[in-house]
């Protein structure tokens, strides 16, 4: 049984950003995005046992863009997103589009 005060994160966003395809949440969902990147470069290297320093001198980056890019300070660009993964952390990077 759902309480009234109780709400799913979607109601949330709705409720406070707008409903999907509005300025607002659109705004929330690409900040979200950016956030979800660093976190991930972020998990990718603590599991790589690699200090920022050391993915960046892989990448041939610094240890403060990484560090920006993982505490969502700063936009990171596609080619160097694919330089960190690839070149730092030896993976594979995929990207999709979805319509």
């Amino acid at each position: 049984m759902k309480k009234d005060n109780i709400k799913t994160l979607s109601e949330f966003k709705d409720k406070h950003y707008g409903e999907i395809g509005t300025v607002k949440r659109d705004e929330l969902e690409s900040g979200y995005d950016q956030f979800k990147l660093g976190v991930l470069i972020h998990e990718a290297r603590l599991e790589k046992g690699m200090t920022q320093e050391q993915l960046a001198i892989k990448c041939g980056t610094t240890k403060s863009y990484i560090s920006k890019i993982e505490n969502n300070v700063k936009e990171v660009r596609l080619s160097t997103l694919q330089k960190i993964v690839e070149l730092g952390l030896g993976g594979h990077l995929e990207l999709s589009i979805k319509l």
